[in-house]
C-alpha cells in the first residue's frame, strides 16, 4: 500500500436539504460520532498522507467539529463557496495540493475521492479499491455495486474490453442502459496527475448546469486512459445518507456492528437488539448489559459490571463489579462494588463512592 503517495478528498459541502435540519449533514450523529468521521475512519487500512475535506454549507461549523476531534490523519479544509456540482467540488479540493501541471505521471501518487455521507464504508473495502487500482494500473478505478433495483442511480457502462467507458445518470440513460444492474457509488481512486486536466474538460451540459465528477470517467476513457472498476462485496455499505429514514437505517447497522464487536470481546448482551452502545464507549470484559440500556458519549464501564435494564448513562465512569439498574446519569462517577438504583438519578458532577448501595429513588448531586 506504500508503493506511491496516497491522499484523499472527502466531499462534505452539501446542504442536505432532505435532512430538514439546521445541522450540516456531514456532522449528524450516528452512534455518538459524526457521519463524516466514519468516512475518514474508512481510510484506516490505507497509508493516506493527508485528507482534504471540501466544506460548504455550515463550513465553519463542520471544520471546527472535525478539528476538535483527535485523529491520526493530517486534515486540510477548503471551501466550495458556490455549489456547482461534484466535479467542481473535487477541483476545489485539489487546490490544497501542489500544482498538478508540475506533476509527472507518478509524482502525485493516487487520490481517493469519497462522499462525506457514506458512514457504512468499511476500511477493508477502501483498501481493496486502492489495491485493485494499482494492480490494474488504471487512471481511475470506480467502486461499483450490483443492485436488483438500480432506479435512480448512475449506471456503469463498460466497453468491449470490460473496462469502464462512461457513467450515465438514470434520467439520461436509454432503456437498454437502465437494464444495467451495476451502479456508480461515487467512490473513486484516481491517478492524481490526470485528474485535474480531466476535470478541466468537463462541461456543465446537464439539467442542473453543474460539473459532474462522473463525466471525468468518459473524458479519461476517450483520451485513451484505462478506467477500471471494483464491485463492492456488500452494496449496502456504499449507500449514502440523504434523509432521516436513511440516517436511522445506517445507525441501526452501525449499532449492530458495534454490539457484535463487544460480544466478541467478552461483553454479554441479554438482548442486543434492545441495547444501544455508542462507538465512543469503552467496556471491559465480563460486563453484562440488560435490555433497554443506553451507553453514550465517553462512558467507561469496568469489568464484571451489570448495567440495566432501562438505564441511560452519558459520559459516566462505572467502577468494576458495580450494578446500575433503572438509572439515569450524566457526567457522573460510580465507584467499584457499588449498587445504584433502581430509579436513581445521577446529576452532572455527582459521585457514588466504592461499595455504596444507594437504594431506590436515589438522587445523587454531590460534586466529585
Amino acid at each position: 500500500m506504500a508503493e506511491r503517495p496516497l491522499s484523499a478528498v472527502v466531499l462534505a459541502a452539501g446542504e442536505g436539504t432532505r435532512m430538514r435540519s439546521e445541522r450540516p449533514k456531514p456532522i449528524h450523529l450516528l452512534c455518538g460520532r459524526m457521519m463524516v468521521r466514519y468516512v475518514l475512519d474508512s481510510l484506516a487500512e490505507c497509508e493516506v498522507d493527508r485528507a482534504v475535506i471540501v466544506v460548504g454549507h455550515g463550513a465553519e461549523r463542520v471544520t471546527k467539529k472535525l478539528q476538535d476531534e483527535e485523529t491520526s490523519l493530517v486534515l486540510d479544509f477548503v471551501e466550495q463557496h458556490v455549489q456547482q456540482g461534484t466535479g467542481d467540488a473535487v477541483a476545489v479540493g485539489l487546490t490544497a495540493f501542489p500544482d498538478e501541471d508540475e506533476l509527472s505521471s507518478d509524482d502525485g501518487g493516487d487520490v481517493l475521492v469519497l462522499p462525506g455521507d457514506t458512514p457504512l464504508l468499511r476500511p477493508s473495502t477502501i483498501r481493496e479499491l486502492v489495491e485493485h487500482h494499482r494492480r490494474s494500473d488504471a487512471a481511475c478505478t470506480v467502486l461499483t455495486a450490483l443492485l436488483a433495483d438500480a432506479t435512480g442511480y448512475g449506471r456503469v457502462v463498460r466497453g468491449k474490453d470490460g473496462r469502464v467507458a462512461r457513467i450515465v445518470e438514470h434520467r439520461d440513460a436509454t432503456d437498454e442502459e437502465r437494464e444495467i444492474a451495476e451502479i456508480n457509488t461515487s467512490i473513486y481512486c484516481f491517478r492524481r496527475s490526470v485528474l485535474a486536466p480531466a476535470l478541466r474538460r468537463v462541461q456543465p451540459d446537464n439539467d442542473q448546469g453543474e460539473y459532474y465528477l462522473t463525466d471525468v470517467v468518459g473524458v479519461l476513457h476517450e483520451a485513451g486512459y484505462g478506467v477500471a472498476a471494483l464491485v463492492a462485496d456488500d452494496p449496502d455499505e456504499t449507500q449514502g445518507v440523504n434523509d432521516r429514514a436513511q440516517l436511522a437505517a445506517a445507525e441501526a447497522e452501525l449499532r449492530r456492528r458495534t454490539n457484535l464487536m463487544w460480544l466478541k470481546r467478552g461483553v454479554t448482551m441479554v438482548d442486543p437488539e434492545r441495547t444501544y452502545v455508542d462507538t465512543t464507549v469503552d467496556l471491559a470484559p465480563d460486563v453484562t448489559l440488560f435490555p433497554g440500556t443506553f451507553l453514550q458519549g465517553s462512558t467507561v464501564v469496568g469489568g464484571g459490571c451489570e448495567i440495566g435494564p432501562d438505564t441511560r448513562l452519558v459520559d459516566c465512569v462505572v467502577g468494576a463489579r458495580s450494578t446500575v439498574e433503572q438509572t439515569t446519569g450524566r457526567d457522573a462517577e460510580i465507584g467499584s462494588d457499588a449498587h445504584v438504583g433502581p430509579y436513581a438519578h445521577l446529576a452532572p458532577g455527582s459521585s457514588v463512592p466504592d461499595g455504596t448501595i444507594t437504594g431506590p429513588f436515589h438522587a445523587a448531586s454531590e460534586e466529585r
